[in-house]
């Protein structure tokens, strides 16, 4: 199934808007700049770069000005303190936010008003704010694209369900939520890749925990059965794609066949389900995780029925 990449750049108003709780920020000034975008998955602290003459911060990161950078800003005379301020502003950078809940200098509050840059504080420490920081960017920031299926959590797995339109996806996955299983996505599932090999899918903010049922209309899974059955997001561990059952198809009957799916150049675990009128799906999808858990293990059936059949052939040609 085809993916579609989505261009989402992120702005300081989500950043404020959907972590600010988190971050403990508050704005001080420069609230018309928060449409800034950020253009980097790494904050940076200037450290040195404030004793420089020209202040070159690099592009798109945010700026994390910690006990060092502000003690040094208000040793400075007056003229020197407007020059900083001012060569600060006026680089191409998202915001700046003063860490350790120190007071922000004047001028440069004035300043950042001035250039519509938004200046933020916060209690958090400098160490800790930078890695909370970072996490959020990596992720947010990751390489993109959105899916047409259902994710759910099975047995601890992250299993990505695919299929055309009306196969059963989602009748398939509220079986499996009154199995025990947790509802990730159900339609759009967006999925990140974060560094070479993993893949982060979740749900967009507007349909998160809900699901559509033929004939019954949207349900929200959450308030139906509870926070235990749902997930906000969870790594991608394998991909099963529901089908149409086809007399004339050749299916896998040993389960030797190891099928790969491709998402964003990370290899997944793939299996094809043939669906037909009085099949038992969400049994089957529940089986073939189990099947999954056990080869993570070491354990493969098929494999070991195989040999088992060499062995005999082997004494029988004795």
């Amino acid at each position: 199934m085809q993916s579609t990449r989505v261009d989402n750049p992120l702005k300081i108003k989500e950043i404020y808007g959907a972590w600010g709780k988190e971050l403990q920020i508050e704005l001080i000034s420069g609230y018309d700049g928060l449409n800034r975008e950020i253009r980097s998955n790494r904050v940076q602290k200037p450290g040195l770069r404030m004793i420089e003459p020209d202040i070159q911060l690099e592009e798109g990161k945010i700026q994390v000005l910690g006990m060092t950078e502000v003690s040094y800003f208000d040793k400075l005379s007056f003229e020197e303190q407007e020059n900083v301020a001012d060569v600060l502003t006026t680089q191409d950078v998202p915001c700046f936010i003063i860490s350790k809940g120190l007071t922000p200098p004047e001028l440069l509050k004035k300043s950042c008003e001035k250039r519509l840059m938004p200046l933020l504080t916060t209690k958090l420490g400098t160490g800790r704010l930078i890695s909370i920081l970072n996490g959020i960017l990596e992720e947010r920031l990751a390489p993109f694209v959105s899916v047409h299926g259902v994710f759910i959590d099975i047995h601890g797995l992250g299993v990505l369900i695919l299929g055309k339109s009306g196969i059963g996806k989602s009748e398939c996955a509220l079986d499996l939520i009154l199995r025990g299983s947790k509802l990730i996505a159900d339609d759009v599932v967006e999925i990140r890749r974060l560094g070479t090999s993993k893949l982060i899918g979740s749900g967009p903010e507007n349909i998160k925990h809900l699901m559509e049922i033929r004939g019954v209309g949207i349900v929200n899974i959450k308030d139906l059965f509870g926070m235990a059955s749902v997930m906000d997001k969870r790594e991608i561990d394998m991909v099963i794609e529901l089908a149409q059952w086809d007399p004339n198809a050749e299916y896998d009957r040993l389960g030797l066949d190891q099928n790969i799916y491709t998402i964003m150049e990370v290899n997944l675990p793939y299996l094809v389900l043939p669906v037909s009128p009085g099949r038992n799906t969400a049994t089957i999808v529940e089986v073939a995780v189990r099947n999954q858990l056990l080869r993570s293990s070491g354990i493969c059936t098929a494999e070991e029925l195989q040999g088992q059949a060499g062995k005999h052939s082997a004494t029988r040609g004795k």
